[in-house]
């Protein structure tokens, strides 16, 4: 088997994890800090060949009420991009609310409020991979 590779697209920052070999568990890995769109493009697409990666799965930040606004679109537009260089499938899941997760679990942590800026991203990414493995289970 091969690794997921999921990613938490940001204007800013893109978080970064993978699963396990056997598709069970989630793990971060980075928040990659963007530079530009080719730049971004490569990065990931080398990262996923490096780690044997077979798909790539993106959160999709959808509106409350499921709807795709103008950040769902730059995300699919991004994934298309992505998956040209890469060669591989994107697979793109509901990221509503990942965010709120993602904080509680590093409030929970103590982590202090000015450093959770560097975890955020990543841990997205890990309750996004471990969501869709999830529902794969």
């Amino acid at each position: 088997m091969k690794r997921k590779m999921a990613l938490d697209y940001g204007e800013a920052r893109i978080g970064v994890a993978f699963s396990d070999l056997l598709g069970m568990i989630a793990s971060g890995y980075e928040t990659y800090y963007r530079k530009d769109v080719e730049q971004d493009i490569n990065y990931l697409a080398a990262l996923a060949k490096s780690q044997e990666t077979d798909e790539i799965i993106m959160g999709l930040p959808l509106n409350m009420d499921g709807t795709e606004g103008d950040r769902a679109k730059a995300t699919r537009e991004f994934g298309e991009k992505l998956k040209e260089v890469s060669g591989l499938p994107i697979t793109y899941v509901d990221e509503r609310l990942s965010s709120v997760e993602a904080e509680d679990i590093l409030r929970e942590a103590h982590i202090k409020w000015q450093d959770r800026k560097k975890y955020i991203d990543k841990i997205s990414a890990t309750i996004i991979l471990q969501t869709y493995l999830d529902s794969k289970s």
